[in-house]
């Protein structure tokens, strides 16, 4: 509802400046009708300082054009209220703000109608997020990308409550790098094992239930100790000559995978393939789908880089570098450092040119993903995946790449209209080495709208490692946080996460609630748990580091998820006891006086209402700056208004009707609201806490 009135109020502002001052809204811009929240509601809802965009350009103090501007507003409200619903009056305030009173009793029948503004339009928005290397169990650390990547989804995906976008959710494979060649180079010259044999090797873990994903997590580790002489596997260190030969074993591994058609390269299909489909299962705990899973594999042997490289070369954004550190390598201008900064003597190589086809031919990490994000956004002429089904969720089928020919029935998804990438910081470089290439190229729009959806880290409080089972130095104990690192032996498998989270509030549900089946325990205590870690991970900005702690993620207490599940059954509890629904409350305010809402008294019920109103604008202020966190805020704040509601009113024991009819329905509303939001964040209201 809040959202709808913003958007009449830009509206109508941009009509007046047209008519009064002759200033068109590209003149102005959307930052400069800015709608924001004054510090306390005694001075009005929302206020606009559209004046201070405009007094240079005006040449006027800022409360004069305030002034004028408010009376054009309340002369349109006061002959036509239909032309601002929603809208009681607009003041100046302080020097030059547009304070702006809405109509409660207006407001408050229209949220309690579900009346909201739209979100969504036209055009395909593809989301990358996930993207783990299929060589062993995911970690701590690949649950942030996957989280935030899911939630933006929903953001962005039609629903009941929106129009939504049209929306692709991608998981890169990487099935041919430097992780899974270790795997391989593990089970070929650690265990001795071949095609035949990997096969019954996975045969025999199933048959014992016991997961692929988690047997690589030992042998990836075992590998890399192998590489340095540090392992288990050798009985005494290894001299330089034999470092060297397995340094080689690594390399001609990596390069048989590349090239396919192989038995190495057999073993490696049959392992990432079953540790995808491990990763597939441990989402899937936390409501985590997709629609595509294009594999390097299929890029490399469908030659989507061969396309790429062409159209780099004629567009002149590569060029073979002749001389310095680089010579015999196709580079390409590194962001920042394009052609028109001047530079001493020209013929000079540019030493810090990224190079995208190394010397021997090879083609680097960035040429090939440059070569998919052409793919991306349809602008790589003549190429595509094929499509291949290969899970199938309760709603739709994931989809594989496979260079074969599409199942008839598959989708297209390189066409993309925007992008959004889920990538940790460290890969800003990458990351802007394509979207370069893509300007390099003339695609402006594309590189636009390619979105780098970065984040940082995720640690693990000492408390929290401790409790894993970790040994701590007291140094590291001392520290605010310890850093994930398979080199210290600090790895938090994904799944036993999800299972100790799942354990300490199957403990909690029990103890509560031995009245209730058995397996309904299990799946309310799944709810907390996938609850507490999906709001912990959202709760903090993107470009902030998570240092992740079990009780602070399933306290009742604070900004968590548990806060929120519980206030939403605190109200579930309300209307179950009055044996009443919450949309029965809703529908009885269209009858209902609302004079109460007026006054000290009526403002603290006011303000509930008010903040339930926001539900779309927090979900657009998401999307519009790719923040999640936003969203989670809200969600906090708002079960904290339902809070102090429930604590201030006693709802189920008042007398009178009306008044007894205005506080359901608050209860209501915010229910509702927090329902929604925190759906949106993918978390589930559960029945009890």
């Amino acid at each position: 509802m809040i959202r709808t009135i913003q958007i009449a109020l830009q509206g109508r502002i941009q009509a007046i400046l047209l008519a009064k001052y002759g200033i068109t809204p590209a003149q102005m811009g959307a930052a400069q009708l800015t709608v924001e929240q004054p510090p306390n509601i005694a001075l009005g809802e929302l206020a606009l300082p559209v004046a201070f965009e405009l007094a240079k350009r005006l040449r006027k103090a800022p409360r004069m054009i305030a002034a004028e501007l408010a009376a054009e507003l309340n002369a349109l409200i006061a002959g036509s209220p239909e032309a601002l619903p929603g809208v009681a009056l607009v003041e100046v305030a302080g020097a030059g703000y547009l304070n702006i009173r809405l109509d409660r009793v207006a407001a408050v029948r229209a949220v309690a109608r579900d009346q909201h503004a739209e979100i969504g339009g036209d055009g395909f928005r593809l989301v990358e997020h996930t993207s783990i290397n299929p060589n062993k169990a995911a970690h701590i650390g690949h649950l942030r990308n996957a989280i935030l990547g899911d939630t933006f989804q929903r953001l962005l995906r039609p629903d009941d409550y929106k129009r939504g976008y049209q929306v692709g959710v991608q998981n890169y494979i990487d099935n041919t790098g430097v992780q899974v060649a270790d795997v391989v180079v593990g089970l070929v010259h650690l265990e001795g094992k071949t095609l035949d044999a990997t096969r019954a090797l996975l045969a025999e873990l199933s048959a014992a239930g016991e997961r692929i994903d988690f047997y690589c997590w030992d042998l990836y580790a075992r590998v890399s100790q192998w590489y340095g002489g540090t392992g288990v596997d050798d009985a005494t260190p290894p001299d330089a000559a034999e470092l060297a030969r397995r340094k080689q074993i690594r390399l001609d591994t990596l390069h048989a995978l590349e090239a396919g058609g192989n038995e190495t390269a057999a073993i490696a299909e049959l392992i990432s393939t079953a540790v995808l489909r491990r990763h597939l299962e441990t989402m899937q705990r936390l409501g985590i789908e997709y629609d595509f899973l294009p594999r390097e594999s299929e890029i490399l042997s469908l030659h989507f880089w061969d396309t790429a490289r062409t159209l780099m070369l004629d567009r002149g954004v590569l060029y073979e570098e002749t001389a310095g550190k680089n010579k015999g390598c196709l580079v390409m201008r590194r962001a920042g450092s394009a052609q028109e900064i001047a530079v001493e003597d020209s013929s000079l190589p540019d030493e810090d040119a990224k190079v995208i086809v190394r010397s021997n031919g090879t083609v680097t990490y960035v040429g090939k993903d440059i070569a998919y994000h052409l793919w991306k956004f349809g602008l790589l002429p003549g190429k595509d995946f094929g499509y291949a089904r290969f899970h199938e969720y309760p709603t739709h089928t994931c989809w594989i790449s496979t260079a074969e020919a599409s199942d008839p029935a598959a989708p297209t998804f390189g066409r993309a209209d925007a992008i959004y990438n889920v990538i940790d910081s460290r890969q800003n470089d990458p990351q802007n080495n394509v979207i370069a290439a893509l300007r390099g190229m003339g695609f402006t729009d594309a590189a636009d709208r390619y979105t780098h959806f970065s984040y940082e880290m995720v640690a693990m409080t000492p408390r929290c490692a401790i409790d894993l089972g970790y040994t701590l130095s007291d140094e590291d104990k001392a520290r605010p946080f310890v850093e994930v690192s398979g080199r210290k032996g600090y790895g938090v498998k994904a799944d036993d996460l999800l299972d100790k989270l799942t354990a300490a509030a199957q403990t909690e549900v029990d103890a509560r609630h031995p009245e209730i089946d058995a397996e309904e325990r299990v799946r309310i205590a799944k709810q907390i748990a996938v609850g507490a870690l999906r709001y912990f991970m959202l709760r903090f900005t993107r470009n902030t580091v998570i240092a992740f702690d079990f009780k602070d993620a399933l306290s009742f207490e604070g900004e968590t998820g548990p806060y929120i599940q519980y206030a939403i059954v605190r109200a579930a509890n309300i209307f179950r006891k009055a044996e009443t629904t919450e949309e029965d409350a809703l529908r009885a305010v269209a009858g209902l006086d609302l004079s109460a809402l007026a006054g000290v008294e009526g403002t603290s019920l006011w303000e509930t209402w008010l903040l339930a109103a926001r539900l779309t604008a927090a979900i657009e202020q998401a999307i519009a700056t790719a923040e999640p966190a936003h969203l989670a805020r809200y969600a906090f704040q708002l079960a904290q208004q339902f809070n102090n509601f429930y604590h201030r009113y006693h709802i189920l024991t008042e007398t009178d009707a009306t008044r007894r009819a205005l506080l359901m329905a608050t209860a209501a509303v915010a229910r509702r609201e927090m329902v929604r939001a925190l759906g949106l964040l993918g978390i589930e209201a559960p029945p009890v806490m």
